[in-house]
């Protein structure tokens, strides 16, 4: 009997390979461990979510360089002393990274991450030039002219 692992995040790939910088390191492929990423942004940050649950902040590292966040770690499998009889095994272990091509809006220079509760929140500044700008229009003002 042939067991399939369904991936319901592979159609979605096609969609972040606009942030991913298709390396060969980059595992988007079925049957490595990939954790799910969320990128969304406002008017002064790009922001990253990657679920990444029961690591330590140590075993996490966070990069970047040439225009390239990259986020590697690992998850190790948990073997206890004893012996035990596992029936089914869902959970993902091993190493895994993840490389985000990023926008030339984003200044590299002030990155911030914080790990919670299973979370990885990168943070990412934008430059002032790419923030917008509300510009005041006055009405009823004269210009003079020489």
């Amino acid at each position: 009997m042939t067991i399939t692992r369904i991936d319901p995040f592979r159609e979605l790939a096609s969609f972040f390979e606009t942030f991913t910088e298709p390396t060969g390191k980059d595992q988007l492929t079925a049957g490595s461990f990939v954790p799910p990423v969320d990128v969304y942004e406002d008017e002064q940050n790009l922001v990253l979510k990657l679920e990444i649950p029961g690591l330590n902040d140590e075993d996490i590292n966070v990069s970047v360089e040439n225009n390239t966040l990259t986020v590697q770690g690992e998850r190790k499998f948990e073997k206890e002393e004893k012996e035990e009889n596992f029936h089914r095994i869902e959970r993902r272990y091993g190493s895994f990274v993840r490389t985000f091509k990023l926008p030339n809006t984003v200044d590299a220079e002030k990155v911030e991450a914080a790990y919670d509760k299973g979370i990885l929140k990168i943070t990412l500044a934008k430059r002032a030039e790419a923030k917008p700008r509300q510009i005041k229009v006055g009405i009823g003002q004269k210009t003079l002219q020489g």
